[in-house]
């Protein structure tokens, strides 16, 4: 039996980080198709309490579908970013 993928999930599957970025108020990460996801950044709360030199301290995780932070020990997938989820417990 094939099974059969929806736009939306290979839009998933396909997305990955080529950079990311913090202003006082925003992530913004560009993906390599060309979007450029901008979220709140009060949605992740250690980004939010970090310092810019911790926020800039970022790396990519799992070949390029998900972002890690070192120093903070943050971890957000690009499908999270995607479907718009914010860190447990925080109201959007």
């Amino acid at each position: 039996m094939e099974l059969l993928m929806s736009a939306t999930e290979t839009n998933l599957i396909e997305a990955r980080v080529q950079k990311a970025r913090c202003t006082d108020d925003r992530l913004i990460v560009d993906l390599t198709d060309g979007r450029e996801l901008s979220v709140p950044i009060r949605w992740y709360p250690r980004l939010l309490n970090a310092t810019p030199a911790q926020r800039a301290d970022w790396q990519l995780a799992g070949a390029g579908y998900g972002i890690h932070w070192p120093q903070i020990d943050e971890d957000l997938s690009v499908k999270g970013l995607l479907m718009g989820w914010a860190a447990p417990g925080v109201v959007k």
